[in-house]
């Protein structure tokens, strides 16, 4: 009896849409079928109900303009990473997508090729990034915009530190007409996502640690192909294998090594691929195909 009820109630509940837009009636219905199954699969009881409720509360309210809570949530889950997996185009030879993270602000400064992004005073090693940017043919892209951010010394973004400046740690370039990009700036350093609120104790609950590998990011664009946000994982980094944010591809790691030149600078270099978009492809086929 108690199956034919929960049935019923399912099938109640989602007869009850009835969205203008079929794309909202689709996502609706289908969460709601997930979260009547979640229920019924663990036996929820009443109290672990309240905890949960009480939970989301709390991670809602520590959302600020600075900081998004429900975010964070989404990557320790891994749904973010699910996102990108689900929702970048897919293709053997392009550079894989990764979570964007919370600490990119739209609007770093302009850069000249070869330029520190370094703005505020940092100890550690300084690197000199290069790469190229190309299409799946190995073309060079000529003009794609590179946008980097990365955290300072301190385990810290510019975003999260008052005695950083603003732009610190960051910058876009164009690409030269060989595709290429570089840019002087220090190593990363491996860090823990803010976990003094509800998800930092939801981690510890779980037997998680809240540490991040070293990496720079990376929001590569070029009109014509589809834009990639990525990071650049640094190989001798702790934690490569357990991200708190399930981001790190082994596509995605590269060594930052000793130079042969005499600037004292530690050498790291990777190159990205780009997809063409799909419109783009239609446009390069011959009418009728």
């Amino acid at each position: 009896m108690t199956a034919l009820r929960e049935k019923q109630l399912l099938e109640d509940v989602v007869a009850s849409f009835d969205a203008k837009d079929e794309r909202l009636q689709t996502i609706v219905e289908a969460a709601t079928r997930h979260l009547h199954a979640f229920v019924r699969e663990v036996g929820l009881t009443h109290s672990e109900w309240d905890a949960g409720i009480s939970f989301l509360t709390a991670v809602g309210q520590m959302c600020t303009p600075e900081r998004q809570e429900m975010v964070l949530l989404s990557d320790v889950l891994g749904v973010s990473s699910q996102m990108e997996l689900t929702s970048a185009p897919s293709h053997d030879e392009a550079t894989a997508n990764t979570v964007l993270g919370p600490f990119y602000v739209a609007g770093s400064p302009w850069r000249d090729e070869g330029a520190s992004i370094l703005e505020s005073g940092d100890p550690g090693p300084r690197v000199i990034m290069r790469g190229c940017v190309r299409d799946t043919a190995g073309r060079p892209i000529e003009g794609a915009t590179v946008d980097v951010w990365q955290n300072a010394s301190n385990k810290l973004y510019a975003v999260q530190d008052p005695q950083q400046d603003p732009n610190n740690l960051r910058g876009r370039f164009r690409t030269s007409e060989r595709g290429s990009f570089s840019f002087s700036t220090v190593r990363p350093v491996a860090y823990a996502i803010p976990d003094d609120g509800p998800v930092g104790r939801l981690l510890d609950l779980v037997g998680r640690h809240p540490w991040r590998p070293a990496h720079i990011h990376f929001l590569v664009t070029a009109p014509g192909y589809d834009p990639l946000t990525t990071h650049v994982f640094d190989s001798d980094s702790d934690y490569l294998d357990s991200d708190a944010v399930f981001g790190v591809e082994e596509s995605l790691v590269t060594t930052f090594q000793a130079a042969d030149h005499q600037r004292g600078a530690l050498d790291a270099e990777f190159d990205f691929v780009l997809l063409a978009s799909r419109d783009t492809f239609r446009s390069d086929r011959e009418p009728g195909t």
